[in-house]
């Protein structure tokens, strides 16, 4: 056999075993996780980061993983909902869903997203990961306070620039 044929075989041998790993890896990780986490595992929604956001917030668990909440508002309400994670998997599926379900929320509706919300709109989860879902809301929601102290502190300076302005009259 020619030294051409052998590495062919090898190389034709070796991508059948990572397609045959890939697989494997991917049956155990659906039989895991449940479909709908499956799929955004594969395919996360919402990641990535925004310039200038109107409310951030970044949170590193006890585990180590630090997921950041980027949002923008439109109208009092969330237009646009990124996230980013330097954590594993279960951080970036649930900081996905914590980003999806802010879409269109006040920034007090943001408050009543729960871990347990999360949680529910996965089905099922490993216990040990659970944690990731209550992390990505903490974020969520500290992206939601940056936002209300933002407002509160713009309405105090036209606030205070009404009753400069006023009093000279």
């Amino acid at each position: 056999m020619s030294q051409a044929k052998k590495e062919a075989l090898m190389s034709e041998s070796f991508d059948n075993f990572v397609k045959d790993l890939q697989n494997k890896i991917f049956e155990q990780t659906r039989a895991e996780y449940g479909d709908v986490a499956f799929q955004r595992w594969l395919k996360p929604l919402y990641m990535g980061t925004m310039d200038n956001p109107d409310g951030y917030g970044r949170i590193t668990g006890s585990c180590g993983d630090t997921i950041q909440m980027f949002l923008k508002f439109e109208n009092g309400k969330v237009k646009s909902a990124l996230f980013q994670t330097d954590g594993c998997g279960s951080s970036a599926v649930c900081g996905s869903f914590a980003a999806e379900l802010a879409l269109g929320k006040s920034p007090e509706e943001i408050f009543d997203i729960s871990g347990e919300s999360i949680l529910k709109k996965l089905g099922n989860f490993p216990e040990e990961d659970k944690h990731c879902a209550f992390l990505s809301v903490e974020a969520l929601q500290d992206a939601g306070n940056e936002y209300m102290v933002k407002q509160e502190k713009k309405k105090g300076e036209r606030d205070k620039g009404m009753s400069l302005c006023c009093e000279d009259q």
